[in-house]
This record gives C-alpha cells, structure tokens and sequence, in this order.
C-alpha cells in the first residue's frame, strides 16, 4: 500500500518538475529570442549607417577621380595643341623654303640657258677656228715637204728613230745607275746577313762520303768471296742487289750500284763476312738480313738525330726516315744529309735577321732535298719529288712551296724560298763543298763563252775563277758606255735562262777607248 502509494506522489511530483522545467526553458528561450531580435536591429542599424557612410565617401573619391581625369585630359589636350601649333609653324618654314629654292632654280635655269647658247656660239667660233687651222697645217706641212725635199713620214720615222736613241741612252743611264743603287744597298745587307749566318755556323768544307771500295786482308780473299764455281758471289750479289767487281786492283774489292744505301749494306756485310772468315751462301744471307736490319735502325737514328740537332721538331716518322737515307747520299761529293743541316742553319740564321719565322725557315731548310732520298724510285726533279712528300705528310704550304722553288722549277712566291735558295747556294758554292767532273765543267765554260759571244759588239770573252766570271771585251765603236750597261744585263739574263751552274756568275763588261798617233 505504502510502495503504490509513494510510486503514485513520486510520479506526479515528477510530472510537475517536467511542467516547470518546460516553462522555464521557454521563458528562457524566450528572453533570448527578444535579446537577438534587438541586437540584430542594432546591427542592420549599424550596417545601414556604414554603407551610408561608404556611399558618401564613394562618392566624394569618384569625384575627385572625374576632377583629375578632367585635369589630365585637358593637359594633354594643350601639349597636342602646343605640338600642332609648333608642326604648322614647321610646315609653314618649309613652304616659305621651297619657294625660296624654286626662284632660285628658275633663275638657275635661266643661267643655264643663257650659258647653253654661249657655249653653242664658242662651239661654232671653235670649229671654224679648227678648220682654218687644219687648213694652214696642211698649207704648212706642203711647204715643208718641198722645203725638206721628204714627206712627213719620212720626217716622223726619222724623228723617231732619233728620240729612240737618245731615250735608249737615257734609259741606259737610269738603268745604270739605279742599278747601281740598288746593288750597293742589296750587297752591303746581303753581305751582312751572309756573313753573320756564316761566322754563327761552321761545317766542314767536305763532308763523309760512302765508301765503294772494300780493301782486303790478302789476296787469296778473293778467292774465298768468289767462292766455289762463283756462288759466294753471286748469293752476295743477289741478298744486296750490288754488283761487286773483283779485277787486277791489289787486295781491294769495288762495290757498284746506283743505291747508296744497298752499296752501304754490301760494305758492312763483306767486312763482317771478311771478319768471320765464314763465307757460304747461308753465312751471307743471315749477315746480310742482319746487317739490313741494323741499317734501318741506323737510317731512323741518323734522320731523329739531325732533326733534334736542328731543333726541327713534329716531323712524320716517314720523313724522319727519309731524311737518315740522306747520310748515305752525296751530291757533287757532298753529304746531303750535312749539306740540309747547314742550310737549316743558314736559313734560320738569315730568316731571325730578316725577322721572319725562324722554325718555319729552319723548317724548310732540313726538308729542301728530301726529295733526293727517293728520286732513284720517282720520276722527276727532286725538288718537285721533295714538295710532294712534304705534302703528303702534312707540312705547311709555305714549307711545301720553298722546297719546290729552291731550284727555279716553280715560280717564286714567298721571302721564305728566297731564303732557301740563298742557303742552298751558299752551302753549295763554299770553296771545296763541291766537285764537278771534268768533262761536265769544261762544257759549262765552253757554253758560257758561246753564249757571251752571241751579242754583237763582243770581240773577245773569256771564263775565269773556274766559270764564276765571265768578261767581255767590246768594241768602243760599237758598243758606248750606257750600252754596257744594258749588254752586261742581257748576258747575264740569257746565262740564267739557258745554263744550270752552282752559286752565281759576274758578268763584266769592259770597254776602252784608244787615241794613236804617231811622231815623225
């Protein structure tokens, strides 16, 4: 009874707690919605007022935005004024200008015309003038003929003929002694140059040449390079390609060939055979390959050994070879080999006087005969042979150049092929660097007399200091002093054009005038 009854007063008690709870968050939810009503009329009051205040001062900035756009308008308006006003002014001038110039051409014109017509009268005077004068020319020119009993071109031929004379002499004199000039300047500098290259290198006068004759210890060696039925000689002649000749000369035996270097290997062969005492065809086969290859080895040496003397560096190994092969050639009893140092040297030497390129001179000057290591295998002149294989293993064109015209077989292009040439002479032409057979020097002296005597005027020529002069004694009445001059010219030009010689010849010229009288 007691439980339903507290269950029954703990429900309604419980259902009044809900109603007052209901009401009073109502009240409190009611109390809230007037308090945001009126804070959210506050603040659309405040909005309103903001956007009035915005739209005021909108308005305010927009028009001091139209003032200034107005202000800059209207300056610019005035700067375009200013510009058109200044353009018209401009155009004005210009106008006023080219009516000034205007006038001036029509008066111009007018000058012009009066000076046309001007010219036309003098044109007219001076034709009739030119007729009158052609006319007393050909009255004068008949008055003269009947006078000089010759027609004018007679008189004009030998008019001619007399101012060709006396201009000839003139000319000889000038030549003379221009001439003259030049050569006294030319020689003292070629002279000092030549002489300082000579004192700052000597050489020997001549040089090592490869031996042809192998003497021997006895004569009954002969024997024994013969060999049996001639085999031992015939397999030496056949692993050298060297003919051996074996005659009465006491205990010496001569190698013959056209190679030097095959003559080279022959030498050193038969001396080591000759040395061994073992001489059969197997022998000389094994020292003759041997011997090849120690020849080889010797030829690089020789060719790296003068290319580092010379100080010619970043040669080919092809040209290093050639020029070893070079030791073992001679010209005129002269080792090529030494005779291409000297002239590097020589040019070098010159070229740093002159200024120029001192490696490039030395250069060409190792390389000028290089074509001589091969031109018993090539066709042509070594000079040509030379600048080939100087081309085809990468020398410079100007080295290319030099090394075909040291001998005149091209034209001469550069200072550096003088150059070359000069040395080539001058290591040539030393006392004692050279020899010329007899019969090949003796013809060379008749040809330079035959060729002397072929001038007219010549009465006597004779070749001294062993071809290196020639003097020409000619006839006072024929030939007068400038005339010498020009005849020395012209001989020596036909001895450069029809003569190959070593070094230079003088031409000298002499003329005397003899008065003989007798008293009685």
């Amino acid at each position: 009874m007691y439980i339903l009854f507290y269950t029954v007063f703990a429900a309604i008690l419980g259902g009044l707690g809900f109603a007052a709870g209901f009401f009073y968050r109502k009240h409190v939810i009611d109390s809230h919605v007037g308090s945001l009503e009126a804070l959210g009329k506050k603040i659309l009051d405040d909005a309103r007022k903001e956007a009035e205040a915005i739209k005021k001062e909108a308005r305010v900035q927009s028009k001091e935005q139209i003032f200034l756009l107005k202000q800059e308008f209207e300056k610019e308006t005035q700067e375009r004024r200013n510009e058109f006003n200044q353009i018209e002014r401009r155009l004005l001038q210009r106008e006023e200008h080219l009516d000034r110039k205007a006038a001036a051409l029509d008066e111009r014109e007018a000058e012009l015309n009066r000076r046309q017509k001007l010219t036309d009268q003098l044109e007219r005077e001076l034709a009739d003038k030119q007729e009158e004068y052609q006319r007393l020319l050909a009255e004068q020119n008949a008055r003269l003929e009947q006078l000089a009993g010759m027609t004018a071109a007679e008189a004009k031929d030998l008019l001619l003929k007399t101012l060709e004379r006396e201009v000839r002499i003139d000319a000889a004199r000038l030549v003379k002694r221009i001439d003259t000039e030049a050569r006294e300047m030319a020689d003292r500098k070629a002279k000092e140059i030549i002489a300082l290259a000579i004192k700052r290198y000597a050489s020997d006068y001549v040089a090592e040449q490869t031996v042809s004759v192998v003497p021997l210890p006895n004569e009954e060696m002969k024997g024994r390079i013969i060999g049996r039925e001639g085999r031992n000689i015939r397999a030496l002649e056949a692993a050298t390609g060297v003919d051996i000749i074996i005659d009465d000369t006491p205990e010496a035996v001569i190698l013959s060939a056209f190679n030097p270097i095959r003559r080279e290997v022959a030498r050193r062969s038969l001396e080591r055979l000759i040395a061994d005492g073992r001489i059969h065809p197997g022998r000389i086969e094994e020292i003759v390959e041997k011997v090849s290859q120690e020849m080889e080895a010797s030829i690089r040496e020789a060719g790296e050994e003068a290319a580092f003397d010379t100080g010619v560096h970043g040669l080919h190994p092809d040209l290093i070879k050639l020029l070893g092969k070079l030791k073992y050639r001679t010209s005129y009893a002269q080792n090529v080999l030494q005779h291409s140092i000297e002239v590097c040297y020589l040019c070098g030497i010159m070229a740093a006087e002159l200024g120029l390129n001192e490696k490039q001179a030395k250069r060409a000057g190792l390389l000028h005969d290089i074509g001589k290591a091969v031109n018993h295998e090539a066709e042509g002149v070594h000079a040509l042979i030379g600048a080939e294989l100087a081309k085809r293993y990468g020398e410079s064109p100007k080295v290319v150049h030099a090394i075909a015209a040291h001998h005149e077989d091209v034209p001469t292009e550069s200072v550096l092929a003088v150059l070359v040439q000069a040395a080539d002479t001058l290591s040539g032409a030393r006392p004692g660097a050279r020899r010329e057979m007899l019969e090949t020097y003796i013809k060379r002296l008749e040809a330079l007399e035959k060729i002397a005597r072929s001038f007219n005027g010549i009465s006597k020529s004779y070749a001294i200091q062993a071809g290196r002069e020639i003097r020409l004694i000619v006839e006072s009445d024929k030939v007068s002093d400038e005339e010498a001059a020009l005849l020395s010219r012209e001989v020596a030009k036909k001895i450069e054009r029809e003569l190959t010689y070593p070094g230079q010849i003088k031409v000298t010229v002499i003329r005397e005038t003899r008065a003989v009288d007798y008293a009685r």
